[in-house]
């Protein structure tokens, strides 16, 4: 008579398997930090320091003036005339106003 219960060739959990495998790297086995962007650092600092390539790019975006009216509408009050010319305030009042 055969038995039923038949043991299989290749263990559940064998090399094969994802549970024998590290989800993530060891911090060890990464480039630190410094030196994987060190030779980008100068680039992007410059880049941080030049000026937005058009006047679009100070208006606050499409989402930030639909929140900011609909807390408006909420609290009913206006958004001020200058947020719509500059994201940083816009920015500033939607923080203030949540």
């Amino acid at each position: 008579a055969v038995s039923s219960t038949t043991s299989s060739a290749s263990p559940k959990n064998g090399p094969q398997s994802r549970a024998n495998q590290k989800p993530h790297p060891e911090a060890s086995d990464q480039y630190s930090t410094a030196a994987a962007f060190g030779g980008c650092l100068p680039w992007i600092e410059a880049q941080a320091q030049l000026k937005p390539v058009s006047d679009m790019d100070r208006l606050p975006t499409s989402k930030q003036v639909a929140f900011a009216e609909k807390l408006a509408r909420i609290k009913r009050r206006a958004v001020p005339d200058e947020c719509f010319r500059d994201k940083g305030l816009m920015s500033k009042w939607i923080d203030g106003n949540k």
